[in-house]
C-alpha cells in the first residue's frame, strides 16, 4: 500500500489524518486532512497528491454503495468560438476507448457488475462519474482513470460522435423549455463565454477537427484541474492509493493545484440585448425574464436563496401562488438563481398559451417590483428559510449528490462546508437582508427570451406587457 506520506518520498507509514477546521481545503502535499466527522460517523477527509491531484471522500457507514466524480476545471466558458462545443465533444470522445480497453470493453466491465457510468458538461466543468457497489470501486477506479488519462480520440471516433452531437443539438432545438434557457444565456451574456451554448453550435461541431479536440484533451486534463472525489462506504486511503495507481507518472513533479477560478476578467454592464426570439409553431409560448445576478462568491448568496426561494421556489412562492393557483394562466412558473464565477443571474422561467404571455409578464413584474419595494414578510423568510435547510439535507440523501457537493466545492469554492455549517448560514439570513438584495436585483435592467409562435415585431408589446 502506498500512503499518502510514502508520496511525499518522507518514508513509510499511515498517511497523516490532521483534524482541520470546517472550511479548511489545504494542507502540505501528502497530508490528510480531515474537514469533518458527524456523530453517525460520516466523515469527509481531503489529500493533495503531488503534481497538483486533489481527492476528497465522504465516508457513509449506512450505505453499501460508492460513487466516484473524476472533475475537471474546464468547460464551456474556457472556449473560443471556434473551438465552442470542445468540452462537451471531448466528453463523448472520451468514451470511445483507450490504449488499453476498447469502448465495448468499457460498457461491458461496468454493465457487468451492475454499475452506471456517465459523464456531465457544464459551464466551468466536466464531470466524469460512476457509481457502483463498494467492493467495485477498484473496478470504477481503473476505468475513469483510464478514460481521462489515456482516452486515444481517433479521426474515426470523432466522426461517429460527431453525428451523436449533431443529434444532441437538434434533440435540445427539438424542445423548447431547454432551447429557451440557452436562448436566455445568450441574450443575457452575448456572444461571450458565458452566453454561448455548452453543446456548441451546429457549425461549430461541424469544423472541429481531430486535432482541435485532442489538442484540447491534451492541454486541458491536466493533473492541476482535476478534483477526484468519492462518497459512500469508502475508505479514504485506498481511494487514494487507487488513484495513485490510476493516475501513476502524472503525478510527479512540483505543481499545486490550479488557483480558484474568481471570474475577474468578466465586464458585465446589463445585459447584452433587451430580447431573444425563437420563432415556433408551438402550443405554448415558453419565456425567461431575468437580469445580471451575483456571482457565487458573493456574501449576498444566502440571502439570495432566500429571496429565490421566496419568489418563485415552490408551490408557496408568491409567483405559482400568484400565477397558477389565483389565476390558472400557467402550468409552470418558478424562479432561479445562476451563479458562475464572477457573474450570475436571476431569472423567472413559464410556459404558457401564447394569448395569456403579456398577462404574465405583467404579472411577474408586479410582483418582483413589489417585492423590490417593500421586501419579504417575516414568514415567507422564516418559510424560505425551512424549505432551503430542509432541501439541502433531502438532496444530499443519495451517494451521488454527496460526491457532487465535495467535487463542486473544492473546484468552485476552494473549500468544504459542513451541511450544518451551510444551513446556520441560512437560518441567519434576515429580513433586511434579503430586501438590500431584492432591492438590488429586482431592479436591474432585464432581457427577455422567447421560444413560441411570436414574431420580432411583437417583441416590444411583450416588453411593454
Amino acid at each position: 500500500m502506498i500512503t499518502s506520506t510514502d508520496l511525499t518520498g518522507a518514508g513509510a507509514g499511515a498517511a497523516a489524518s490532521v483534524p482541520a477546521p470546517a472550511g479548511a481545503g489545504t494542507g502540505r502535499v501528502g497530508e490528510t486532512v480531515v474537514l469533518d466527522v458527524d456523530e453517525v460517523g460520516g466523515r469527509v477527509e481531503r489529500t493533495e497528491l503531488p503534481g497538483g491531484l486533489r481527492v476528497l471522500t465522504e465516508t457513509m457507514p449506512g450505505v453499501l454503495s460508492a460513487t466516484l466524480g473524476i472533475w475537471v476545471g474546464v468547460g464551456s466558458r474556457d472556449e473560443s468560438p471556434e473551438l465552442g462545443g470542445s468540452s462537451h465533444f471531448l466528453e463523448h470522445l472520451l468514451f470511445k476507448g483507450t490504449r488499453s480497453r476498447t469502448a465495448l470493453e468499457i460498457a461491458t466491465a461496468m454493465d457487468a457488475v451492475g454499475g452506471e457510468m456517465n459523464a456531465f458538461t457544464a459551464k466551468e466543468h466536466t464531470c466524469y462519474y460512476a457509481n457502483v457497489l463498494a467492493s467495485d470501486l477498484p473496478l470504477a477506479v481503473t476505468l475513469l482513470g483510464d478514460l481521462v488519462t489515456e482516452a486515444l480520440n481517433t479521426a474515426p471516433d470523432l466522426e461517429s460522435e460527431r453525428t451523436v452531437v449533431l443529434e444532441e443539438i437538434a434533440m435540445r432545438d427539438d424542445e423548447p423549455a431547454d432551447a429557451v434557457h440557452d436562448l436566455y444565456a445568450e441574450t443575457l451574456f452575448g456572444d461571450t463565454s458565458l452566453g454561448r451554448s455548452v453543446l456548441g453550435t451546429v457549425e461549430s461541431i461541424e469544423s472541429l477537427t481531430r486535432d482541435d479536440v485532442d489538442g484540447w484533451y491534451r492541454d486541458r486534463y491536466a493533473v492541476p484541474s482535476i478534483v477526484i472525489s468519492a462518497a459512500g462506504r469508502v475508505d479514504h486511503q485506498q481511494v487514494v492509493d487507487l488513484v495513485t495507481t490510476a493516475f501513476g507518472d502524472r503525478l510527479g513533479g512540483g505543481a499545486r493545484p490550479e488557483p480558484l477560478r474568481l471570474g475577474s476578467d468578466v465586464v458585465l454592464g446589463g445585459p447584452a440585448r433587451p430580447t431573444g426570439l425563437i420563432h415556433r409553431r408551438t402550443e405554448q409560448t415558453h419565456l425567461l425574464l431575468g437580469s445580471l445576478g451575483m456571482g457565487r462568491l458573493d456574501e449576498r448568496r444566502y440571502a439570495g436563496a432566500v429571496l429565490d426561494a421566496a419568489v418563485g421556489g415552490g408551490m408557496s412562492s408568491r409567483l405559482f401562488q400568484e400565477i397558477r393557483e389565483k389565476r390558472g394562466l400557467v402550468y409552470s412558473v418558478g424562479s432561479s438563481l445562476t451563479h458562475y464565477a464572477g457573474a450570475g443571474s436571476f431569472s423567472v422561467y413559464a410556459g404558457c398559451s401564447p394569448k395569456r404571455v403579456p398577462e404574465v409578464l405583467r404579472l411577474i413584474r408586479a410582483s418582483l417590483a413589489e417585492v423590490a419595494a417593500e421586501g419579504l414578510t417575516t414568514e415567507e423568510v422564516v418559510r424560505a428559510r425551512g424549505q432551503l435547510k430542509g432541501g439541502l439535507v433531502l438532496g444530499l440523501e443519495d451517494t451521488g449528490s454527496r460526491m457532487s457537493r465535495l467535487g463542486k466545492s473544492e473546484l468552485s469554492y476552494g473549500e468544504y462546508l459542513p451541511v450544518r455549517t451551510v444551513s446556520a448560514r441560512f437560518e441567519a439570513v434576515q429580513e433586511d437582508q434579503v430586501r438590500a438584495v431584492a432591492a438590488d436585483l429586482f431592479t436591474r435592467p432585464t432581457c427577455l427570451a422567447v421560444v413560441g409562435p411570436y414574431r420580432e415585431r411583437d417583441l416590444d408589446r411583450l416588453l411593454a406587457a
